[in-house]
């Protein structure tokens, strides 16, 4: 048995969620079902539905937990780069003060520092454009509020 082409998801596309196959409906008269297949097919719905949203909720929060991580990373690089650049600072700052011979060697480790330190800056910039793009999970929330008036209506309709 194939199964037939999903659209990619990416950046302007949600992500692709399988869908739960729902129980095919069963053809009956009017009077015909009693309260216990009607209890045994309220169940099934409602559990394929929990099923349905459960997975709905799993894809979305796995794809926005990526973009967390990858943001993370870019922050992580910057933060050891920062801490490593320190090393050539202190250095710089020892020739600054050792001054008496005239080849002036510092400005080399200070030239070091200041290209560490614009890496870093630009690693820290890549990881907070990585994470300001992190949304809630939007489609499950609206269809659980769906989900909710649903039960709710039907609550109210049986008073």
């Amino acid at each position: 048995m194939t199964r037939p082409e999903q659209p990619a998801s990416g950046p302007s596309n949600p992500p692709v969620v399988p869908s739960i196959p729902l129980n095919a409906e069963p053809v009956r008269q009017e009077g015909d079902a009693s309260v216990g297949s009607l209890v045994k097919e309220v169940t099934t719905h409602v559990s394929t539905l929990v099923r349905a949203e459960v997975e709905l909720a799993k894809t979305e929060i796995t794809a926005e937990v990526k973009k967390g991580v990858q943001g993370s990373v870019f922050f992580v690089v910057a933060g050891v780069v920062a801490l490593f650049s320190l090393f050539f600072l202190f250095i710089a700052v020892s020739e600054a003060f050792n001054l008496i011979w005239p080849s002036q060697q510092w400005a080399g480790y200070a030239v070091t520092f200041g290209l560490m330190i614009i890496f870093a800056g630009l690693m820290g910039l890549l990881g907070y454009l990585k994470v300001r793009k992190i949304r809630a999970p939007e489609r499950t929330i609206e269809s659980a509020k769906e989900s909710v008036a649903v039960f709710s209506r039907g609550r109210s309709d049986a008073a």
